[in-house]
């Protein structure tokens, strides 16, 4: 399966909810009971009140239009409002940033419990190493024994090294191992996993930002990417979550998983409205290789159904 094709069906649920409303206006006059059934469907999608607010006005305008009734006019209309907002995050890809950065190039990977962080560094993983790389894995997670093991698992699948320490050891200080670790070994990219921290709880925030302060005292500049993971079917939940971690530690990048299940994709679309931090990843699938490269005009492409150029 290509990964256009993937990209399609990871978001056939929220495509379904959207075209469904659309297609209602095949034929027939957009009158206001049908433009707030629209506004209905977009906003279930997860795309945000402003980015909604912006869409409906531009919706009626087309409404009022030559091509009012057409459902190809409305979504086009739709489409490029869309990318116009995703276009502003589509930063260059992690293996580009990898590739430009220094060496070792350090990655703090954060987010909740169950968003697939420990998933994430192993995908991540796998696709540095396909690429010629040699990823340097570090077990930060050690609040629960299962992450730690988990991430050896796969990293002895991959064939890469692991720092770890024990259950219940100081994350700080086996991110600080991972760094002379690094160091050492002349690694040339470090993958740091953090315990699911409840974004909620000060003393946990608190502690991520005394993993972040270690790993920039023993290596001036890093962590060169603090990469956020987002699960895509908690929805407008998914945006508290990013304002709370961007606050805490500067969030330089975001992965948002799970889209293949959830008809809120539109999260994406919110997200890069609200905080413009470029949207480095996508996860469509539970497969190792489901981890994809964020690509505004695919994503808006597959949201409606239609071919693209990068299929």
């Amino acid at each position: 399966m290509g990964w256009f094709q993937q990209l399609n069906e990871g978001l056939s649920k929220t495509r379904f909810a959207v075209r469904q409303s659309l297609d209602r206006f095949l034929g027939r006059t957009p009158e206001p009971a049908l433009l707030e059934e629209l506004e209905a469907a977009l906003l279930n999608a997860d795309l945000g009140g402003r980015v909604v607010d912006r869409l409906m006005r531009q919706v009626n305008e087309q409404a009022r239009g030559e091509h009012a009734a057409t459902v190809q006019g409305l979504q086009n209309v739709l489409s490029r409002s869309l990318y116009d907002v995703l276009v502003q995050v589509s930063g260059p890809s992690f293996e580009q940033l990898v590739k430009q950065g220094p060496k070792p190039f350090v990655t703090l990977i954060i987010g909740v419990n169950g968003v697939g962080k420990t998933t994430t560094i192993a995908k991540l993983a796998q696709r540095l190493v396909q690429r010629g790389g040699q990823p340097l894995l570090v077990a930060g997670d050690t609040f629960r024994a299962a992450a730690i093991d988990q991430l050896q698992v796969w990293a002895d699948r991959i064939g890469v090294q692991v720092i770890r320490q024990r259950h219940g050891a100081d994350p700080a200080a086996v991110a600080f191992d991972g760094m002379a670790a690094a160091k050492a070994r002349s690694a040339d990219i470090v993958l740091i996993d953090t315990a699911g921290r409840l974004h909620t709880k000060s003393n946990l925030m608190d502690e991520l930002r005394k993993v972040k302060r270690v790993i920039e005292r023993e290596l001036p500049g890093a962590p060169h990417e603090v990469l956020l993971v987002l699960d895509a079917t908690v929805g407008q939940n998914a945006l508290a979550q990013a304002r709370l971690f961007h606050e805490a530690v500067g969030v330089t990048g975001l992965v948002l998983t799970k889209l293949d299940g959830t008809a809120r994709g539109g999260i994406v679309v919110a997200i890069a409205e609200e905080f413009k931090i470029p949207v480095r990843l996508v996860g469509v699938g539970e497969g190792i290789d489901d981890l994809q490269d964020f690509n505004p005009e695919a994503f808006v492409a597959a949201l409606f159904g239609q071919s693209s150029g990068g299929s």
